[in-house]
Parts: C-alpha cells; sequence; structure tokens
C-alpha cells in the first residue's frame, strides 16, 4: 500500500502526558525486544532506516511516532524483555503501557511483533491481557519465519492462532489475525498491509477528508 512509504518520523515521547493530542487513527506496533518490531516496520514502509534497528535488544525505549498523513500515525511502542534494561526504565514502561494501550482514543489496532521461535512469552500474553478488552484488532506478525522450516512454521502459526482463539478472542470477541513475517525474505508484507488497511477503512468515517 503506497500511503506506508510516506511514513515520516514525528515525534518521541517518554510519559504519557506528553503523547500527541488523542486523535485520528493510530496502529501500534509492540513487541518484546529483538523480536524484529523495528525491521517489519522498515519492510512494510518500504523505507531501511524510518525505526532503528539494532543488533543490540531494548534499544526501543520510548514511545515513537510516525505520520503518515495529518491524520494516520504508526506507533512504535518500547520493546519489551530485555534484561539490561535498568529497573526503573522497566517499572516506567509497566505504567505506561498499559495506560496507551487501555485508555488511547486513537488507538485503532495492536500490531504485536512476535519471534516464531519463542510466540507468546509472558510478556506477549500480558500486552494481550492489556489490550484485547478494548475489543479493538490484534494482528499478529510471527517474524523470523525463514529460520524454521514451512511445516514447522505454519504448525506454529497453527498453534498461536488457536490460543489465542481460546484465551482472549472468545472472551472478548476481539477481531484477531495472525500470520507468518520474515523481514529478511520480504514474506507476508503485503499481507499485513491489507490488513492494516483494512483497520483504517473501518476508522476513516470518523476522519474528514481521508485518503479513499
Amino acid at each position: 500500500m503506497a500511503f506506508l512509504q510516506n511514513a515520516v518520523f514525528n515525534i518521541s515521547v517518554n510519559h504519557f502526558n506528553e503523547l500527541p493530542n488523542d486523535e485520528g487513527i493510530e496502529i501500534a506496533f509492540a513487541g518484546r525486544s529483538n523480536a524484529g518490531k523495528s525491521s517489519a516496520i522498515n519492510s512494510l514502509s518500504k523505507q531501511n532506516r524510518l525505526a532503528y534497528v539494532s543488533k543490540q535488544p531494548g534499544r526501543t525505549q520510548l514511545i515513537n511516532f510516525f505520520s503518515i498523513d495529518d491524520h494516520i500515525s504508526l506507533v512504535d511502542l518500547p520493546g519489551y524483555g530485555y534484561a539490561k534494561v535498568p529497573e526503573n526504565v522497566k517499572n516506567h514502561w509497566i505504567e505506561t503501557l498499559p495506560r496507551y494501550l487501555q485508555e488511547r482514543n486513537s488507538l485503532a489496532g495492536l500490531i504485536i511483533v512476535m519471534d516464531i521461535r519463542r510466540p507468546l512469552t509472558k510478556l506477549d500474553i500480558q500486552m494481550l491481557d492489556w489490550f484485547a478488552p478494548r475489543q479493538k484488532p490484534i494482528h499478529i506478525l510471527l517474524t523470523k519465519s525463514d529460520k524454521l522450516s514451512k511445516d514447522k512454521s505454519l504448525r506454529t502459526l497453527m498453534d498461536v492462532k488457536k490460543i489465542v482463539r481460546e484465551k482472549w478472542v472468545n472472551l472478548y470477541q476481539t477481531k484477531f489475525t495472525a500470520q507468518l513475517f520474515s523481514s529478511l525474505k520480504k514474506q507476508g508484507i503485503e499481507e499485513a498491509n491489507e490488513i492494516i488497511q483494512s483497520w483504517l477503512n473501518l476508522n476513516k468515517n470518523n476522519i474528514p477528508n481521508l485518503m479513499s
């Protein structure tokens, strides 16, 4: 989808009260440190350095906003689960992330990035627990799918879908999708972009002059 290529960095914030005005449409990306979240954002926007990519986990410690146009933003949430992040930083995000996920009105959907070799970690589950009750769409990207055989990748995808449906979808009637994804092999980019486009279409009637 061409409009994702228009993404440009807007602002980084550290505290909930520093967030931009709560209006328009936001699509947020969350994921465990080193799960491939920044690489996924770069692949979807077809920009090599839109989101910072590092071999060192835990580099994304701020909430980063990337503007698509005046009304639409992609939001890169801090990577979680990296042991070497200072305790005060961990505690800060334990307070800030649930507030963003539970209170942000413009948040239209959450994309959770999981390394296919380690899906549904304790902290991934926490993100689902925070966001699923809002009954807004959730999409899981099982990244680095090129690291597993095709059969094992598909089995993992089926297992993740089964668990999420049983634990969250059936309870909250949340709209949920999941897919295989590989930034390295350029796998799943079109499918993920179509999901994002569908979320924007669901919300565009609330935004004046939004693209068709």
